[in-house]
């Protein structure tokens, strides 16, 4: 999809924030790594479905930027400031798909915990790629997912891959991430939380 073409922007211009928790999963994921096909679950009532799903056909995020030479961009630059101003505006408002309220699904991604208490948590968000809200600034807002899990389920961290099942609403929701504020553009209700677990090899 065209906004995989600002990833790059984002995470070279970003100032990252390690988390010691986040750390413990770095030997396995590298930033800015998505997950492979989870494994084939029987579970008629879901539909399994990837991040790509999420993005309505025709978003352009880089519409915006076609005549900007981002690669040419140095940290300190004015333009690169701008341009991540612009890039957070257009990313914070990105259209959520109108086809997926309502549906049950299932999919995967990395945990954002933002609603924890004694280690049980019941509010977290799903993001498609590794460091996502923690090394690097949000996701835009169609590929940021805030579960609500109901009861709270416990042995999850920071950035752990986990695979979701239940209903997915178009709801946004501003939540407080590690980098500051973050805007989700989906909500689910869970009705499992599992550790993902990856397709095996051909």
């Amino acid at each position: 999809m065209q906004y995989r073409l600002l990833l790059p922007l984002c995470l070279a211009l970003a100032i990252t924030a390690p988390l010691q928790a986040a750390e413990k999963n770095s030997a396995k994921y590298k930033l800015g790594e998505k997950l492979p096909v989870a494994k084939a679950v029987p579970a008629p009532a879901y539909s399994d479905i990837g991040w790509e799903a999420l993005i309505p056909k025709g978003w352009d995020p880089a519409a915006a930027f076609k005549n900007i030479k981002l690669d040419r961009l140095q940290d300190g630059d004015p333009r690169a400031t701008e341009a991540l101003d612009k890039l957070r505006e257009i990313w914070d408002s990105a259209p959520a798909e109108p086809s997926l309220n309502g549906k049950k699904v299932r999919i995967s991604g990395f945990a954002v915990p933002i609603e924890e208490n004694q280690g049980s948590i019941s509010e977290l968000l799903l993001v498609p790629y590794f460091g996502a809200c923690v090394h690097s600034p949000p996701p835009p807002a169609n590929q940021i997912v805030h579960v609500i899990a109901r009861p709270p389920v416990k042995g999850f961290k920071i950035m752990d891959p986990i695979t979701v099942s239940g209903t997915l609403q178009l709801e946004r929701s501003d939540v407080d991430v590690a980098m500051g504020m973050g805007k989700s553009g989906y909500k689910l209700q869970a009705d499992t939380l599992k550790p993902y677990q990856p397709a095996p090899a051909n």
